[in-house]
């Protein structure tokens, strides 16, 4: 097995790794920093967090890093602002022995005045997210003209987050002599459009399968009813005493409720999601870094980038809607060489989805059964006597208390001593699973409900339109809605699936859908919050949705108005008739015609000297019309007796 002086790291550098206890190198170190060092080629190198990558290209560079140009050398582009807390804070341990480098961390959430002081002062490396580094570039604050090499740390979750148009800027700002390294977990189309677009003939490194997990996580899925999922939740958590981990939901909604339900029952958890203001998050994290929080709830946009150590469960609360975002998530335990474990609460209909997950990470997913209550018990029981062997005595903090103590407790003999110690702790654990009942769903049967009859599909009743109410949401197929997708919205809001939802019609930037009445204040009032790809969501009632309207066909409907919008000036409509003077007043007409003549200067007889005869011809004209058109009808409709009658007609013999 190499190590890292195999690789022609000078002294100072390993000296600082060694007193961070780095002996052997990782796969991903032993085959990227020799290639980086030994050659200026570009680099692709995939591999799951928390695999040593950060070390994987920041040894190689400081090792060739000439401290005494000023100038700014290194550019290194992560996703979030955590992730670039992190790697600073690492490069700047491994740098802890070079004299003069200075490194910079530029990011969004924090005032931008101090960020531009400190590249003004002076730096090496710089470490930004995209955002904050484009808006330094424009500024003129960072200058990377002179840049050798540009570092793309999980690039993935950059494309992912939609930072493609801010790379590209970048990027093309950089000098063609750099050398690009380009980190990544999966290899999705934009990882591969960058590398074709801006990166030289790479060389290519794998550590494990492409797209697939970490080998040392260990995945478990637990099949329920969708309605216990909360509580097969508190279940798992329950049966692992000393769990720390990360539980990932859809939407913040759901993170919420999740995270004050945990809370409310006395489990030591918060939420991590995007209405957080910047020092609400750090608080946050702070206090999951610093292990007094055991739970995390969090959406995947939010924990983008946490780069957090000892991980010992991640918990799939819903499964994500995009496969490869599971790799990222199981991918947070089971680090540096740790086992973890990657647990899935799916519900009957979700198990395809297993079946695709393993496929995409290489390795089988264990149907197991949620714990029951007497399970549970007993595992708190063995976890608090394992804790009591464990305890560390100081003799001389209880000296002073333990005459008392041993006076209090003396009527006591050693049995009931211990029946009365255990069960402090062991009463509520006890008395809340006295009653519980069995969660589990075998696979392939149907669900059953509170009577353990099978639950049969609800039988559909002939519609009724008069029992339903049209509503109207914001969004629509340009933003990429879908049936499914709007059912799911609609179903995370209310947590109740039992709602019927009518006709649903999807247009491109706006939708309608159809709620039973019953059922609308309480869809209006949860949707209220929803937000939709992180943007809010507006439902209303939408216009002319009475189900007697519906009834109706077009021409009735456009015909039909409310007695409240009635116009104040009636207006008569009248059938054309083709009669064009039938209706003029010519008597008024030549009655007032001198006086127009006095008054206007002009006589109709002027410009026409027959106006009286081709008026006369005119009018004649029209009162014959109506007389022959009634007689020709007449003759149209007059059936015919006989052949003859018809060749008659025709002009046959």
């Amino acid at each position: 097995m190499s190590t890292f002086t195999d690789f022609g790291l000078n002294s100072n550098i390993i000296k600082a790794i060694s007193e961070l206890g780095f002996e052997n190198p990782t796969p991903i170190q032993e085959k990227t920093i020799p290639a980086i060092i030994s050659s200026t080629d570009d680099v692709i190198a995939l591999a799951q967090t928390g695999t040593g990558k950060t070390a994987g290209f920041g040894l190689p560079i400081l090792q060739m890093l000439d401290t005494q140009a000023d100038e700014v050398q290194v550019l290194i582009l992560c996703p979030t602002r955590e992730l670039c807390l992190q790697i600073t804070n690492d490069i700047t341990k491994f740098a802890k022995y070079i004299d003069g480098l200075a490194i910079t961390a530029v990011y969004g959430g924090a005032g931008i005045m101090p960020q531009i002081k400190q590249l003004k002062s002076g730096a090496h490396i710089v470490v930004g997210t995209p955002g904050r580094v484009l808006d330094m570039i424009k500024r003129g604050a960072l200058k990377v003209e002179n840049i050798k090499w540009l570092v793309l740390d999980e690039a993935d979750e950059m494309l992912d987050m939609g930072f493609k148009d801010s790379l590209d800027d970048i990027l093309s700002t950089t000098p063609d002599s750099r050398q690009t390294l380009l980190f990544s977990a999966t290899m999705p189309d934009g990882v591969r459009d960058i590398a074709m677009n801006y990166m030289h003939n790479p060389v290519e490194i794998e550590v494990g399968k492409r797209n697939s997990g970490a080998e040392n996580v260990r995945h478990e899925y637990y099949i329920v009813k969708a309605a216990d999922r909360y509580l097969a939740l508190k279940r798992l958590a329950d049966i692992n005493p000393n769990i720390y981990g990360i539980v990932f939901c859809r939407t913040r909604t759901e993170t919420k409720e999740v995270a004050d339900k945990l809370i409310q029952d006395g489990y030591n958890a918060d939420a991590l999601h995007g209405d957080l203001a910047q020092a609400q998050r750090d608080a946050v994290m702070n206090r999951f870094r610093n292990k007094s929080l055991q739970l995390l709830i969090a959406t995947d946009v939010a924990a983008r980038g946490l780069d957090v150590n000892d991980l010992t469960h991640v918990i799939n609360y819903n499964l994500p809607d995009d496969p490869e975002v599971y790799i990222h998530r199981s991918g947070r335990t089971g680090r540096a060489g740790k086992s973890g474990v990657s647990i899935t609460i799916v519900h009957t209909r979700e198990t395809r989805k297993i079946k695709n997950l393993e496929k995409l990470v290489c390795k089988p997913f264990e149907l197991k059964k949620v714990p029951n209550g007497a399970e549970i018990c007993e595992k708190r029981l063995y976890t608090l006597l394992d804790k009591i062997e464990r305890v560390e005595v100081n003799e001389e903090e209880i000296a002073a208390y333990l005459p008392q103590a041993i006076k209090k407790l003396s009527w006591l003999d050693k049995d009931e001593l211990i029946k009365r110690f255990v069960s402090v702790e062991f009463n509520r654990f006890i008395e809340y699973y006295k009653s519980a009942r069995d969660l589990n769903v075998e696979p392939g049967k149907k669900e059953k409900g509170d009577d353990g009859e099978p639950k049969e599909r609800k039988e559909r009743k002939r519609r009724n339109d008069e029992d339903y109410t049209r509503l109207f949401i914001n969004v629509g197929t340009k933003r990429g809605l879908s049936v499914p997708r709007l059912l799911g919205l609609i179903n995370d809001a209310t947590r109740d699936k039992s709602i019927d939802i009518g006709r649903i019609d999807l247009q491109r930037n706006f939708s309608f859908f159809e709620i039973e009445n019953d059922a609308v204040q309480k869809v209006l009032n949860a949707m209220a919050t929803t937000t939709y790809d992180n943007e809010p969501v507006e439902v209303n009632t939408a216009a002319s949705t009475d189900g007697e309207n519906r009834k109706k066909g077009k021409g009735e409907r456009h015909k039909q108005r409310d007695e409240n919008d009635e116009p104040k000036i009636k207006i008569e409509k009248k059938k054309f008739t083709g009669k064009t003077l039938d209706d003029f007043n010519f008597d008024f007409f030549n009655e007032n015609r001198e006086q127009r003549k006095k008054s206007h200067g002009y006589d109709f007889s002027a410009f026409d000297p027959d106006f009286e005869e081709h008026r006369n011809k005119k009018k004649k004209k029209s009162n014959d019309a109506p007389a022959k058109k009634k007689k020709k009808d007449k003759e149209r409709k007059k059936p015919f007796k006989n052949r003859k009658d018809i060749n008659r007609k025709h002009g046959r013999k």
